[in-house]
């Protein structure tokens, strides 16, 4: 068993009030309703548990549940700590947060996602199985992002 990693970072102008994006990505229903290979996101208290549908890196099937505690300051930022129960093992997780500010024609949305999983592979497949991961969290970005401006542009205007 390997632990591999993998980053990313973004940053877009989303052409909405800063209020109806927050009010998206604190919402765990509509966070995994969003998100590809997301199955579902239950919220205890401070901590969100995901569980993932299964993915498939290098032939090895992987459907990873984690939790997150996640670190709210009000329409600003959002972070998420990997932080699993205590005396449990998950296989996976993920630090990173959401950045939100003001901009002309609507608001910032910055983002930074550094994702760990453990995998019974070798550390010499690192390479092939960090490419893999890249390519699974941009299908995933991409699609998050498709699904919340579709989402926003359904909104009632204030």
């Amino acid at each position: 068993m390997a632990t591999f990693s993998a980053a990313t970072t973004a940053e877009a102008l989303v052409p909405y009030d800063r209020q109806k994006i927050w009010d998206v990505l604190v919402d765990p229903d509509l966070v995994a309703r969003f998100t590809p290979f997301v199955k579902k996101i239950v919220e205890d208290g401070d901590h969100w548990r995901w569980s993932m549908s299964g993915l498939e890196v290098l032939g090895i099937g992987f459907a990873p549940v984690f939790s997150e505690r996640m670190i709210l300051t009000d329409l600003e930022r959002i972070e998420f700590k990997h932080d699993p129960a205590q005396g449990q093992k998950e296989r996976a997780g993920v630090n990173g947060w959401y950045a939100l500010s003001e901009a002309d024609g609507g608001t910032r949305l910055e983002t930074s996602l550094d994702i760990c999983a453990s995998l019974p592979l070798p550390r010499l497949s690192s390479p092939a199985v960090t490419s893999a991961m890249k390519g699974v969290m941009a299908t995933m970005g991409d699609r998050f992002s498709k699904n919340l401006l579709d989402h926003l542009s359904k909104q009632p205007k204030k």
